[in-house]
Parts: structure tokens; sequence; C-alpha cells
């Protein structure tokens, strides 16, 4: 999966240009807006949504894919998958909502590739959530690429806990474990827009405080 970010910062005082218009205007906000493209072979990735809309169901923030292209989400309380389709221009299941911090499957269909592109606010303030004891998909709820250990996400695994990185490119899983303090395999940084398995052997309180400025 190949990743480009771009994020726009427009704060007070710094003029944002359309550049889909004639004429630039000035844009005054604190917020700060961006895109993120994920390039996509055939078969399955694991992806996550790295910036905010107003509402992030599917078919606001993931249109641009091919025909038979599927999301599988995970509950982690059931440990089982629920599946939707893209068909006919839309998702079938609209209930489908992928927040930052979140993440999913996504199947693209064999003989196909794609570029998906998510558009939005960069997540800012503090966002805590719980891990719950067993496997769950999770996702950086802030567009950042770093170790998982790196202290500006204020996660903090428990020992033997393990994140397990899908690659594409072979269909199978690379696990890396929480031990002694540290991760066993120090190289493991996933890209902005990835998700992972984890593996939690305790509950875990995840708090993350974020600001661009």
């Amino acid at each position: 999966m190949r990743t480009k970010t771009l994020l726009l910062t427009a704060v007070l005082g710094v003029a944002g240009v359309a550049a889909t218009t004639a004429q630039a205007q000035s844009v005054y906000s604190l917020n700060a807006v961006g895109y993120v493209n994920l390039s996509l072979g055939a078969g399955f990735t694991m992806i996550a949504n790295p910036l905010n809309n107003t509402t992030n169901d599917l078919n606001t923030i993931l249109t641009n894919v091919p025909t038979g292209t599927i999301i599988y989400t995970f509950d982690p309380v059931a440990q089982a998958y629920s599946a939707t389709t893209f068909r006919l221009g839309a998702w079938h299941n609209t209930d489908v909502v992928l927040n930052p911090g979140q993440g999913a499957f996504i199947s693209i269909p064999a003989g196909t590739n794609a570029v998906v592109t998510f558009v939005g606010n960069v997540p800012q303030g503090t966002f805590t959530k719980t891990i719950p004891v067993g496997f769950s998909i999770q996702s950086y709820p802030i567009p950042v690429s770093v170790s998982p250990t790196n202290s500006i996400l204020g996660l903090n695994p428990t020992g033997g806990d393990v994140f397990y990185q899908f690659v594409n490119a072979t269909q199978t899983y690379t696990a890396h474990t929480f031990r002694s303090g540290s991760l066993h395999n120090t190289d493991y940084v996933p890209a902005v827009g990835e998700a992972f398995f984890y593996l939690a052997t305790a509950p875990i309180t995840w708090t993350t405080t974020f600001s661009v400025n």
C-alpha cells in the first residue's frame, strides 16, 4: 500500500487556495484540512480513515472504488466480520461508519487496483478509547506515521500484546510483539491510512492529544 498525504493547514491569517476555481479565495479557519491517497492492489488490505467529516459513513468518505469492492468490519465482542459491497455507485449497507481510530479490511476485485482518497479535517484535541481484550481492528486516531510506541500516540501496550500487520503483496500477517517494555520488531511503522489487528492481553485505555499548531 502506497500512501500520499497532504495536510493543508488553514489557520488565522493564512490563505487557502482552491485549485479548481479560476480565482483564488482566502479562507480563514482554525481547522486543518487535507487529503490522503491510498494506492491499493487487488485482494485484501487493511485501511483506516485518517481524517474526519461531519459523518464518516462509507457513502460519504469512500466512493471512489471499483464496483465489487467489499469492506469487512470486525466486531471485537462477537469476534466476527460483517461485509458490505460497493455496487451501482453506492455501498449496500448504508450504516457502516469508519471514524478515525477505527479500521477495516477492503477487498479490491481481482485484476484491478484502486487509488482511494480520504478528504476531511485533521482530528485535533483529546481522544480516548478502550481497546478490549482479544482481537480488534485498530488504527491511529491522528494522521501520523510513527512507531506504535512513540509517545505522541499515548498508547501503552501490555506485555504480550501483539500488533498484526497485514501485507497486501503476500496476503499474510506479520506479527509484532510488545515485551520487556518495547516492540520486538522496532521497524514496524504503520502508514497513514493503515489499520492493524491488535491482540490485547488486558483492556487498554488509549488517550491521544494532538494539535497541528
